[in-house]
């Protein structure tokens, strides 16, 4: 079989290239969409059957003796910019290291990895909602309508836009919206867990207009009091790297759960310090209960049927009793050297097997 007479121009063309740039442009002349090779393999379709049989060997050889001498001339370029640069370029050593990138993880997000990390691994799936909320979510599917008088608790920010039903949007005061909006759109069971961001127009040393909150929701056939009590014991001993906590559990009134309780932990107040898993004092950390059959209503679900149990805390709240940190405040003034001391070391991801604040 002869070879194409295209075939030295070519290989002439790609032994002169003297640079990558070079290179590609002979590689379009020949092999791009409007190449000459390709136009010739183009042609093959228009030629009688005596004509094709004897040209189409040689274009064929010719693309892959241009291709192949374009990949051979690529590498011996691409190796002599690489000699070229070994030979150019140096690493002074004794040159002192660049400064370490600075920054640190805030408790708040570090303590967010620590819950999900810890329910993850007790089977649960984190849930997400809006921070501007209608009031029939934040308020009456919870059981809180209009004229309830649980409305005062809550020291809401109401905003001039309206929602469906005509009353003011808010910044939601909980994280409990979510909860409804995960069981009108989801089947039992569910195990969710809910942190984000509320608002709320209070600010002292405890307590400030916006924080975080976390809660827990499950719903299922047979779930009752006694799964809530070992889901929080069990969080608790990992949370606070304990290795046995004890809980007392006090009635109380949240009007989205009944019956409704209050959670105190054991600990040991000493020094300013307050350890856990020990001592005789008691340290409330959270409110929980069983779902109320009206909310479950609300959201399409036969009480009959199906329950479940809720809990929520301050996420703010636990990372100062974890960690130490007397005042609220602080979390939120962008204080580089308060974040630089109570901080965390970046990418450093808490795990149940490696210790979840190391």
């Amino acid at each position: 079989m002869s070879v194409h007479p295209l075939q030295a121009r070519f290989s002439e063309q790609i032994g002169a290239a003297a640079d990558l740039a070079a290179l590609d442009a002979v590689r379009v002349a020949a092999l791009g969409k409007s190449g000459e090779v390709t136009q010739l393999l183009k042609s093959l379709g228009g030629m009688d059957a005596e004509t094709r049989a004897a040209e189409a060997p040689k274009i064929h050889a010719l693309r892959e003796a241009v291709s192949e001498a374009i990949a051979a001339k690529k590498e011996a370029l691409e190796n002599a910019e690489l000699e070229r640069r070994l030979a150019t370029e140096r690493l002074d050593l004794s040159l002192p290291a660049p400064d370490s990138p600075r920054g640190s993880i805030h408790p708040v997000s570090q303590v967010m990895d620590e819950l999900a990390e810890i329910f993850a691994d007790l089977g649960f799936s984190v849930a997400e909602g809006p921070e501007i909320e209608d009031d029939w979510h934040n308020f009456t599917a919870l059981n809180i309508p209009e004229t309830h008088p649980a409305r005062a608790m809550q020291d809401t920010f109401y905003m001039e836009e309206k929602g469906a039903d005509g009353a003011p949007m808010v910044l939601r005061t909980h994280t409990s919206p979510v909860q409804i909006r995960t069981m009108l759109k989801q089947k039992p069971p569910i195990r969710v867990i809910i942190p984000g961001r509320t608002y709320r127009s209070d600010s002292d040393q405890t307590h400030t207009p916006m924080f975080h909150q976390v809660e827990g929701l499950v719903i299922d056939k047979g779930a009752h009091l006694g799964h809530l009590k070992w889901i929080l014991q069990e969080f608790c001993k990992a949370f606070f790297e304990v290795d046995n906590v004890k809980m007392r559990f006090r009635p109380s009134f949240f009007p989205f759960t009944e019956p409704s309780l209050e959670v105190d932990i054991q600990c040991k107040r000493d020094k300013g310090e307050v350890r856990f898993g020990e001592g005789d004092d008691w340290l409330e950390i959270l409110g929980c209960g069983m779902v109320h059959p009206n909310v479950l209503r609300n959201c399409g679900l036969d009480p009959d049927e199906v329950q479940g149990f809720a809990w929520g805390m301050g996420i703010d709240r636990i990372a100062m009793l974890k960690y130490g940190m007397p005042d609220l405040r602080a979390f939120f003034e962008a204080d580089v050297r308060w974040l630089a001391h109570y901080g965390f070391r970046p990418l450093d991801f808490p795990t149940l097997a490696g210790g979840l604040s190391q």
